[in-house]
């Protein structure tokens, strides 16, 4: 159990600077939009209502973000971009983090652990595994690539 903890604790810290820096970078590009030619149409009626939209609801969709894979950056470099308030934009970070943090924490840990035993007690088996497991990745990546490419 102290390792999950000392693993979840280490994990919070990354990702509280990770999605930190993404939603400071976010900050950043928006700044720098609303000050390139792209300025008028952030300052359009729509644009504005979209932020608006965002400052209000965002931080729900911000801590939610962190259960799944590839949208969280892309939560936090939104919130950051359409200027979420930090008051609403820091909670969904600590709560959503936490909640990354320990659940890649003991299923991670959990599966290092499992993995680790299979390997020392049939290493042959473990082999076997993470090559069937490389193949069904290859596979799947191969087949979205061929369909994507036949799809135009």
């Amino acid at each position: 159990m102290d390792r999950v903890m000392v693993t979840a604790g280490a994990l919070y810290v990354i990702v509280l600077l990770r999605a930190g820096g993404t939603f400071a970078v976010g900050w950043l590009a928006g700044a720098g939009a609303r000050r390139s030619r792209f300025a008028g149409r952030m300052s359009s009626a729509r644009f504005r209502r979209a932020e608006r939209a965002i400052r209000r609801w965002g931080a729900p969709v911000v801590a939610v973000s962190f259960l799944t894979v590839g949208f969280q950056t892309a939560a936090n470099f939104l919130a950051g971009s359409m200027r979420m308030p930090l008051p609403r934009y820091l909670p969904a970070l600590f709560v959503g983090g936490a909640a990354w943090a320990l659940l890649y924490a003991t299923a991670g840990v959990g599966a290092l652990e499992a993995l680790g035993r299979l390997f020392a007690e049939r290493t042959a088996l473990g082999v076997s595994a993470v090559a069937v497991l490389l193949l069904a990745v290859c596979g799947t990546v191969a087949y979205r690539r061929r369909r994507d490419a036949e799809a135009p």
